[in-house]
């Protein structure tokens, strides 16, 4: 009999693990699958070159920075709403914008802030200027990317590579190009007269000033263009 109990009790703990490990891959799975639709959309924040890494300083870098020009436009990675807009002795200038399916981005160091707490953002809007402000050494941004919450141990925080693409010390990333292009959408209304535009290939400047009616000198004023040169999946404001 107390064999018998015995086998019952061995077989049910068997079964209970083999469980908790099916529902483990499953929630791995799940995860896995939640990153790879996110990284479809997320687009590069600013214009530059990769300085720094996820993990590096002895693991306690939790972001990439990305060295550029004084006052570089930032843009908003995804949609969403600003959670914290404030001066930091540490950050800088810094944001925190909360996105869909529980991501929240940060982005440090700005010269300029110019989005407020509460307001909702667009991907590819506008919401700051590349800086050096707090604990800075040199032009960059610092950013970050973190699940459900920020938290001061940060001990949510992801590689941003994981949501934003490839991240290796000087390679050069461009604001508004998405990592992936399957999920892109054309000419997205964002709010008034302003929406954007994301190129496509074989567009040109004139092509995309004629059906905005614009001017190419326009175009090139309010997306802060050097030259007439654009790339597919690049993102154009259109402010009419």
């Amino acid at each position: 009999m107390r064999d018998y109990i015995r086998r019952l009790l061995i077989a049910a703990i068997m079964a209970l693990c083999v469980s908790l490990l099916f529902l483990g891959g499953k929630q791995t799975e799940a995860s896995m699958q939640d990153s790879k639709e996110i990284q479809a959309g997320w687009i590069w924040p600013t214009d530059g070159v990769i300085s720094d890494t996820y993990g590096t300083r002895h693991g306690t870098h939790k972001g990439i920075d990305i060295a550029g020009s004084l006052n570089s436009p930032i843009v908003a990675v995804e949609d969403g709403v600003v959670g914290k807009s404030y001066y930091s002795k540490t950050y800088g200038n810094v944001i925190f914008i909360k996105h869909p399916n529980n991501f929240v981005t940060v982005y440090a160091h700005l010269n300029n802030r110019l989005v407020n707490e509460g307001q909702e953002i667009k991907k590819g809007d506008r919401i700051g200027t590349m800086g050096r402000t707090g604990e800075s050494t040199g032009v960059h941004l610092h950013f970050e990317s973190h699940q459900i919450e920020w938290t001061f141990d940060k001990k949510n925080a992801i590689d941003p590579e994981k949501l934003l693409g490839h991240a290796e010390v000087g390679v050069a990333v461009q604001g508004g190009m998405a990592g992936r292009t399957d999920s892109l959408e054309v000419s997205t209304t964002l709010k008034g007269d302003i929406a954007r535009y994301i190129v496509q290939a074989g567009d040109t400047l004139t092509s995309i000033a004629k059906k905005s009616n614009l001017t190419v000198a326009k175009l090139k004023e309010v997306n802060q263009l050097k030259s007439d040169l654009i790339r597919p999946e690049q993102i154009l404001v259109i402010d009419k």
